[in-house]
């Protein structure tokens, strides 16, 4: 499902318009990412949770050749399934 399917869908069930249905859309998903870049946990009700984490640097190997490399820190996102949401994917 791409943004645009999910403006279609809000469009087909509540009718206004898509231009206003794709800003709010986008405001949406601007806020989330904006909340994870200042490492602040989302947590919409009945959906899950996103939270930012910090992982500090570390060895790796490259798989093909075997030699030693380091990976850089960084930060990443998780996200972790509402006990609603998995129930209703595994009705």
């Amino acid at each position: 499902m791409t943004k645009a399917d999910i403006v279609e869908r809000i469009f087909e069930k509540f009718g206004f318009s898509k231009k206003d249905i794709a800003e709010v859309v986008d405001l949406t998903f601007e806020t989330i990412k904006e909340s994870l870049e200042n490492s602040e946990n989302v947590k919409i009700s009945g959906f899950g949770n996103f939270t930012s984490r910090h992982k500090r640097a570390r060895k790796g190997r490259n798989p093909q050749t075997g030699e030693e490399i380091r990976i850089s820190e960084r930060t990443v996102m998780t996200f972790k399934a509402s006990q609603i949401l998995k129930k209703a994917i595994n009705s």
